[in-house]
């Protein structure tokens, strides 16, 4: 309470009022330090144990995760299953892969010269055009490239000024618990090995991707999502899950990932490769509740929540599960 007060004789004039400043709406900040993050899923199988740590992307840029329930079952686990991934790459080795370099640079561009301005409907381009301004600036290269790959290079510009990073954060603490610890380490990244490289490239720069969902909804997730974006890796820092289950999840990478994943120059040399991630993962987590009696984890959160996810699928089978 402000009070003001006059020294003097009785008829002295009261101060006038000050005008408060109008109350505004703050921006979430975005937490910092060392942070616990969330507790572990359990999954078991009779005596037979996985535990699973739930990540998040993107996480606080200027936050160390340091975890000692982590720490104990890694300490404790005979097997660490590394988290799904995918990987393409090439049989030419590192010299020959970078002689393709130039080749694979042009890649990134539209076929037949064109601007993002004439490949994008035009009502998609001026929320583009307001986002490029925002984050990336006047940056003319950006508008050569694909939608795929321009709405990769504007969402990592975003999130970098919210404070916020891909990835970097969860990993590689668990990569030196693993090795402080001795625990064997199991990969269920799939590679897709290209044969024909450069068939492989010429092909893509003449391709036309179908790209715009994953256009779109990167768009979609930095016009709406960025303050959620912000909440949600505060929750996971500080383990707040019943925050993290509550928060609306929009997630752009699984139509940028099916938009690769069903171009013909992937199509013609793979086949199903988000399939072939579930069925990676999920065979070496049964096959590590069949054989330890602890396994330690790392999964996206979204394939502990979701209802098909990797956790929801475990559990149709029988294995019982445990939420933190």
């Amino acid at each position: 309470m402000l009070a003001a007060f006059a020294i003097g004789t009785a008829s002295a004039q009261p101060a006038p009022e000050v005008p408060l400043p109008p109350i505004r709406d703050l921006e979430t900040m975005v937490v910092s330090g060392i942070q616990p993050g969330p507790g572990l899923w359990k999954v078991r199988k009779g005596e037979h144990t996985l535990w699973i740590l739930g990540t998040v992307s993107p996480l606080p840029r200027r936050m160390e995760w340091e975890s000692r329930e982590v720490e104990q079952a890694i300490a404790q686990s005979q097997e660490l299953i590394e988290p799904p991934a995918v990987r393409i790459d090439t049989d030419l080795g590192f010299f020959g892969t970078l002689a393709l370099a130039p080749k694979a640079f042009s890649a990134r561009k539209n076929p037949d010269g064109q601007t993002l301005q004439e490949v994008v409907p035009p009502d998609m381009y001026a929320r583009w055009a307001v986002l490029k301004r925002k984050y990336i600036g006047s940056d003319r290269g950006v508008e050569s490239y694909r939608p795929i790959l321009a709405a990769m290079e504007l969402y990592q510009e975003a999130i970098q000024d919210v404070g916020l990073k891909q990835g970097g954060v969860v990993w590689p603490v668990v990569e030196k618990l693993a090795k402080r610890h001795k625990v064997p380490r199991t990969q269920t990244m799939v590679t897709v090995m290209i044969q024909d490289p450069k068939v492989a490239l010429k092909e893509f720069r003449s391709a036309r991707l179908q790209d715009l969902d994953c256009f779109a909804k990167t768009l979609d997730r930095l016009e709406s999502d960025l303050g959620t974006m912000r909440e949600r890796a505060n929750a996971w820092a500080v383990g707040d899950l019943e925050s993290l289950k509550a928060l609306p999840y929009t997630d752009q990478n699984e139509a940028c990932l099916r938009a690769a994943a069903e171009s013909d120059v992937l199509r013609k040399r793979t086949r199903d490769i988000e399939g072939q991630v579930a069925a990676r993962w999920l065979g070496a987590a049964e096959a590590a509740l069949s054989k330890n009696m602890t396994t330690f984890a790392v999964l996206p959160m979204r394939e502990l929540t979701r209802p098909d996810g990797f956790v929801a699928r475990l559990k149709a089978k029988g294995y019982v599960v445990e939420e933190p």
